[in-house]
């Protein structure tokens, strides 16, 4: 498929209630309003597409950028682009966005790169990659994820909003990759207390992350039993 084949289908599959949401979000204005399980099915439909990709996301359009993450080829993604890429990302894609470097193998850099940064949501898409290393790369120390969590407790109150946010949820995932440090999360979380974000239009909710700890930790259990 074409890159104008795919965003006609695209403005096809918009929906003004998901435009309301999607702008609730930070999606700004330029979207069509496509849910994720479109997407998804599109994803699917075109499979890995790298030089499509690329297009989708030069369009600037929030779903097209969207269905780009879904479509482009982490190992092929160069440092040059994630850059480009970060630099222009909104908080309505921070998650997707990181979910596609947390696949490629410039993941490490970038972490280490982007959570320091000045830009608010850099640094957001930086601390949401060490939740993505906390659940995808086994191959990592405890280590590698202990002085993060005392950065978090110590720093957390103090970063922009949305690196909160993101802080908060690293914290969760770095929670739940194994025992010995669910209980270093769970008392770093004690420590930190409640975390403040303004979530804006939206009825989203920042999660306790020692509770949300304990239920993940909880589920896995029970899962590890049945199986």
């Amino acid at each position: 498929m074409t890159t104008q084949a795919i965003l006609l289908q695209l403005e096809a599959l918009g929906t003004e209630q998901n435009r309301k949401t999607y702008r609730r979000h930070g999606a700004g204005e330029n979207l069509f309003g496509v849910s994720f399980a479109d997407l998804g099915k599109l994803r699917i439909k075109i499979k890995t597409n790298h030089p499509v990709a690329l297009e989708l996301w030069a369009t600037g359009n929030a779903d097209a950028r969207n269905l780009a993450t879904l479509i482009a080829d982490p190992v092929a993604l160069t440092g040059k682009i994630a850059d480009a890429w970060a630099r222009d990302v909104s908080r309505f894609h921070c998650y997707v966005f990181a979910k596609l470097i947390g696949q490629s193998p410039l993941v490490r850099v970038k972490c280490a790169k982007w959570r320091d940064s000045t830009s608010e949501l850099i640094a957001c898409v930086g601390w949401r990659l060490v939740g993505e290393l906390a659940q995808l790369d086994p191959e990592l120390d405890d280590a590698y994820f202990e002085p993060l969590m005392r950065e978090i407790e110590r720093d957390i109150h103090s970063r922009p909003n949305w690196v909160r946010h993101a802080m908060n949820s690293a914290l969760c995932a770095m929670g739940i990759r194994n025992a010995a440090l669910r209980k270093k999360a769970i008392s770093s979380a004690k420590k930190i207390g409640e975390v403040s974000v303004d979530m804006g239009d939206t009825s989203c909710e920042v999660p306790d992350a020692a509770g949300y700890i304990r239920k993940a930790a909880a589920r896995k259990k029970k899962g590890a039993r049945k199986g």
